[in-house]
């Protein structure tokens, strides 16, 4: 294997361990464990598994017939697993998972058995992998859907641009590459289904460390409201519902985000940003770190086992640092200081 064939090998296997690395991460380690990270976890192995599968195969054409036919058969559920992780994420949206998974994983088990690829490859090249490519090209049109008040969201100056909805992009439109990449793989080179996948995995891995930096204003813009007006319908309907915030302790999520809040209240991104601006003058996040630092006074302030650095993420902080910046800033005192006094 010459020099330029290394690298190819390289990068393209990297993408496909990283994978693996962030399912693992995803389904056992990840912090927040909502539902929706199950089906991100189990769409990163899906995609891993056909990435190896490719890789393995560009280099050694005589690879076993059953290891290139369990690489096909995971196409079947990335769509299904795509739409789910949207749906789950957005939508909150538990019920029914099981249609969009056990009858293609049913079905396509059948198919490995009465046509295994070993025996059928022309049969598999010509109809079975068409049928999976144009399966996942569906879902990937059904999870637009989910993702469309995003898109819109780049095109209308009012709204910002948050690093969720980046890293929702990200995810959507690094899918939909792979299967471009996939789908056009007979015309050019097959290996570029795996280095596309290494390319949008590191960008995908990039956007998730800033989106974990509660502080950092990546891809956030100053917000400016001046001359700009909500309806009174708008402003009654989220003074009745923004108290929810503090009844529901939805502050205490340390990964809480703008978009959370307003599906929570429904309410666009930009009227609830607005909103907090005209009628209390504040951002987002001081108005949610407010509300940790609220609940961080009363629980110093009680006998407790927990530890100063314990009680900031107690209250919804995601580090020490921050939690320590935070009360200063807003109290003038440090967390030690506010309890001693």
């Amino acid at each position: 294997m010459n020099f330029e064939n290394q690298l190819i090998f390289f990068f393209s296997a990297l993408g496909a361990f990283n994978g693996f690395l962030l399912s693992f991460y995803f389904t056992f380690v990840a912090q927040k464990k909502k539902f929706s990270n199950y089906f991100l976890s189990l769409l990163l192995l899906a995609l891993s598994i056909r990435i190896i599968k490719s890789v393995f195969f560009y280099f050694n054409p005589e690879l076993s017939g059953l290891f290139i036919q369990i690489g096909l058969s995971a196409c079947i559920l990335i769509g299904p697993f795509l739409y789910l992780y949207f749906k789950s994420y957005l939508k909150d949206g538990k019920s029914k998972w099981n249609l969009h998974i056990f009858p293609f994983l049913i079905g396509m088990i059948i198919l490995c058995i009465a046509y295994p690829y070993e025996e059928h490859r022309t049969i598999w090249s010509r109809w079975i992998l068409k049928g999976i490519y144009f399966q996942w090209l569906i879902y990937i049109v059904f999870s637009f859907r989910f993702i469309k008040p995003v898109f819109k969201s780049l095109f209308q100056k009012e709204e910002k641009l948050t690093s969720i909805n980046i890293w929702l992009l990200s995810v959507y439109s690094g899918t939909t590459i792979i299967w471009l990449a996939y789908s056009v793989g007979s015309y050019a080179s097959y290996i570029v289904g795996a280095l596309s996948f290494s390319f949008v995995l590191y960008l995908i891995i990039l956007l998730f460390i800033f989106r974990n930096k509660k502080d950092s204003s990546f891809f956030e813009k100053k917000e400016k409201y001046e001359n700009k007006e909500i309806n009174n319908k708008t402003v009654e309907l989220i003074s009745e519902k923004i108290n929810l915030v503090k009844d529901k302790e939805l502050f205490l999520n340390p990964n809480l985000t703008l978009i959370d809040i307003a599906k929570e209240l429904d309410v666009t991104q930009h009227n609830l940003s607005q909103f907090l601006n005209n009628n209390y003058g504040k951002s987002f996040s001081l108005f949610i770190n407010e509300l940790r630092i609220e609940k961080a006074k009363k629980l110093l302030l009680i006998p407790n086992p927990y530890t100063i650095e314990t009680i900031g993420y107690e209250s919804g902080f995601n580090s020490k640092s921050t939690f320590y910046t935070t009360f200063k800033k807003i109290t003038g005192q440090t967390p030690s200081e506010y309890q001693k006094s």
